[in-house]
């Protein structure tokens, strides 16, 4: 059942809407592990992850989830693995009781038991109508359901987009504690880079469609750095060494993407360590150059 190396694997993935292309993306996500997904809005998350779940279908590449064909085996891996989305996809009538019936006949692995114990962990009432519940409630109540029938992966759309850090901390506590199973894995999107930064174990980023990186965390943390110099320095700086570089009026902050070399060959310049936030946001103007 768990002979595969990959949660997820992407190969040249491709959707076109008109003013919009999902453009080639390739990357792999392994198993055992978080991956984090990062674009700011619009770069195209969402169409990626409904392109994964077969919710859109793809105009060319494949998709492989636990070792099985996204299309062909649809059905198979829907019993193993859970999505939940920002917005909750259960009708305000319903109450968590009802969620444990109906998933109940829906899933084969479903465990009243599992799902029980984490609306007591999660404080979530079991009468009251989901129309009723707060924003964080109704996250915790997807996040219950996901976790109450054995899924392995895990495929998060901006789940803790919205909550507040105390709820988003419960979470991703959650998340890792669930990740302990080497068989379980998540992929999750989000452009809280903070939160990926805590948990993820690898990240992808993409941005208007077309992949821009992807690798392990604390290597791309490593490869990265941003060097701060003045005017005069800033010109000495090769223009094949720099992601994109920010304007300022004393100098120029420059992202660099080897930042060993770089530290040799710019040995009297301060290069300072950086975040997801800072990649990502040097990447997404990397077409300008140099940006204010």
């Amino acid at each position: 059942m768990n002979d595969y190396e990959n949660a997820i694997e992407i190969s040249g993935l491709t959707k076109r809407y008109d003013g919009f292309t999902l453009d080639n993306l390739s990357f792999n996500a392994a198993k055992g592990s978080i991956m984090g997904f990062i674009g700011q809005n619009g770069a195209g998350k969402t169409t990626t992850i409904k392109a994964i779940l077969n919710i859109i279908k793809a105009d060319e590449g494949s998709v492989k989830l636990l070792g099985m064909d996204s299309v062909t085996e649809e059905i198979p891996i829907k019993e193993r693995i859970a999505a939940v989305f920002d917005e909750i996809p259960f009708h305000d009538e319903f109450t968590a009781k009802n969620l444990d019936v109906i998933l109940g006949d829906i899933y084969k692995n479903w465990d009243t038991q599992t799902f029980d114990k984490y609306l007591d962990r999660f404080a979530l009432p079991r009468k009251k109508k989901i129309g009723k519940f707060s924003k964080g409630m109704k996250m915790k109540l997807q996040i219950a359901c996901a976790l109450s029938h054995g899924a392995e992966l895990l495929i998060m759309d901006e789940a803790t987009t919205g909550l507040d850090p105390v709820v988003r901390n419960e979470i991703l506590d959650i998340f890792l504690e669930y990740i302990q199973d080497e068989n379980h894995s998540i992929f999750m999107s989000s452009h809280i880079t903070s939160d990926l930064e805590k948990v993820a174990d690898s990240v992808t980023f993409i941005d208007k469609g077309k992949l821009l990186l992807t690798g392990y965390k604390d290597e791309v943390l490593e490869n990265h750095g941003v060097i701060k110099c003045g005017k005069n320095d800033y010109k000495e700086i090769a223009a094949e060494d720099i992601v994109s570089a920010r304007l300022t009026d004393f100098g120029a902050e420059v992202m660099v993407s080897d930042k060993a070399a770089c530290k040799r060959k710019y040995s009297g310049l301060v290069m300072d360590n950086t975040t997801l936030e800072e990649i990502m946001v040097f990447y997404v103007n990397r077409e300008k150059k140099e940006w204010r």
